[in-house]
């Protein structure tokens, strides 16, 4: 599997805040005729996962769900010793499932919003978390998305700060800065990146997919590899190489690069 530098697992798609710039809830407001249908991944399928991951890369277990919310966070965390453990979080029971966290993950996001009413309580939480969790893993990366408001209290917190720049909620188009090309001209994520939803389905990035247009397979049916090298993945890269972003329908009108923008 050359190339692939990070995979994405789902742990669950079900998530316990109500962000105004979350796509989820947009679908959910706007457009209910498509069903997310929450819920978490078997454990058959993460055990699948388990088993032809390579190690040394970056295993990210969150999508668009809560990590936090899985019931068997701790035991899915120590099926993957030989990679590099991270997630994203909004905090809100980073301190409840302290014990299943630290020690188990390499390093931890915590995703601040503009405009979150909940903001105070988030701050509170985190440094009540890295009172628990003293000089063990995880590091800390708070991700700044949007114009957040006393973001320089993040910046006096043990750990790094990521500044983000918001899209729109239902994709990564109408960015408030121009993303980033890298100078190959081909999307960096398409390279070396995959995402396993809750289901198994696999997609080429992390983007956000609610009617599945950019599905690869399932690795409940196909190995990680055989969708890693087939022919799908194939086809859109060599699309990508002569710059048609076109031919998949996610790409068609996605303006990332696998290049984060900062505020």
């Amino acid at each position: 599997m050359n190339g692939l530098s990070t995979i994405n697992i789902e742990l669950t798609s079900r998530c316990n805040k109500s962000c105004w710039m979350c796509g989820r809830r947009t679908i959910d407001r706007d457009y209910p005729g498509i069903k997310m249908n929450y819920g978490d991944m078997s454990w058959h399928t993460l055990k699948i996962l388990q088993t032809q991951i390579p190690p040394n890369i970056v295993v990210q277990f969150h999508s668009n769900g809560e990590p936090t919310l899985y019931p068997q966070l701790k035991l899915a965390l120590e099926l993957f010793p030989n990679n590099f453990r991270h997630f994203d979080t909004n905090a809100k029971l980073i301190v409840k499932r302290a014990d299943d966290i630290i020690d188990n993950l390499d390093t931890m996001t915590i995703s601040v919003i503009e405009q979150d009413p909940e903001g105070d309580e988030q701050y509170k939480i985190v440094k009540e978390f890295l009172k628990i969790r003293g000089d063990r893993k995880p590091m800390l990366v708070y991700r700044l998305l949007g114009n957040v408001e006393k973001s320089e209290r993040w910046y006096r917190l043990p750990g790094l700060v990521a500044t983000r720049v918001l899209h729109h909620p239902l994709g990564s188009f109408k960015y408030k800065n121009t993303p980033t090309v890298p100078e190959i001209g081909v999307c960096l994520d398409l390279l070396h990146h995959l995402t396993v939803d809750r289901f198994g389905n696999i997609f080429p990035c992390v983007r956000f997919d609610p009617k599945m247009e950019g599905k690869l397979g399932n690795v409940n049916t196909e190995s990680l590899e055989s969708i890693w090298n087939g022919e799908k993945r194939m086809k859109l890269i060599e699309a990508h190489i002569k710059g048609d972003r076109t031919t998949s329908p996610v790409c068609r009108k996605c303006k990332f690069w696998g290049v984060p923008v900062g505020y």
